[in-house]
């Protein structure tokens, strides 16, 4: 009997990985990682020094950084196509660029929302609209938002972040269907609270009985940034290739509350 000689399902070899938040945090987790798996990533966020720090921190060779801010939306499309042309075929797109602000309703304002909705949401989508491009239906390519519990639960003063969160996941169902007749795969993942600089942001805006409420409710406790790569990874490789338009909470037993 022969046997598969590719025994790892998560190799991820010869995969070129767009990553978006890649200067910090889970963005940062999920290089270092798929990068250990054998993927070629492509760095993306606004903040260099820390894009050339993480690219320090990866296995193998053939990464590359490109600077972008997401907010330009309507630039994204064609900023993806550049990326192509100058760097190859993108197998996978990781989209892990996201902004947090603790604000009440009595401080709702169309600039906080046109914020919140353009990194977290719109720019989900027009990555994916450039992503889509030119594909070679033989290969399955593969994306994974990273969305939050937040879109799933109601939080006080969180509900702007919440509902781009929530938008995220719908996203990823109905891109799953639209998308299959290009052969990708859109999945989500949902964190509970990570220790991330986002997550110190948060607390510096809550109370210390605030933010021990929210500590209480992670039966776990909190989730590291390779807890969430871990799950990213899972999703975007073979051993997930019959997985699709799912959210996959990672929560530490948050939900069970």
């Amino acid at each position: 009997m022969m046997l598969d000689t590719k025994i790892n399902p998560m190799d991820l070899t010869g995969k070129q990985v767009l990553v978006t938040g890649a200067s910090a945090g889970i963005g940062r987790a999920c290089c270092t990682l798929l990068s250990q798996l054998g993927a070629k990533i492509i760095l993306t966020g606004r903040n260099q020094a820390g894009l050339e720090e993480t690219l320090s921190s990866l296995s193998g060779n053939g990464h590359k950084i490109a600077v972008f801010d997401i907010k330009n939306i309507n630039g994204l499309g064609d900023w993806v196509k550049y990326l192509r042309s100058e760097y190859g075929y993108l197998d996978s797109f990781v989209h892990c660029a996201g902004v947090q602000i603790t604000k009440p309703i009595r401080s709702f304002d169309q600039g906080f929302f046109d914020d919140t909705m353009h990194v977290n949401l719109a720019s989900a989508m027009a990555i994916t609209q450039g992503f889509r491009l030119k594909r070679d239906r033989s290969k399955q390519g593969s994306i994974v938002f990273v969305s939050s519990i937040a879109g799933l639960i109601g939080q006080t003063g969180n509900t702007v972040y919440g509902a781009s969160k929530a938008g995220l996941m719908s996203l990823t169902r109905g891109l799953a269907m639209e998308l299959l007749r290009d052969n990708i795969r859109v999945n989500c993942v949902a964190p509970a609270l990570v220790e991330t600089e986002m997550a110190q942001r948060a607390q510096d805006s809550m109370t210390a009985a605030q933010f021990q409420h929210m500590l209480d409710q992670h039966p776990m406790g909190l989730g590291k940034p390779d807890d969430v790569a871990n799950a990213v990874a899972f999703l975007l490789s073979d051993a997930a290739k019959w997985i699709n338009a799912v959210t996959l909470p990672v929560e530490g037993g948050y939900l069970a509350n």
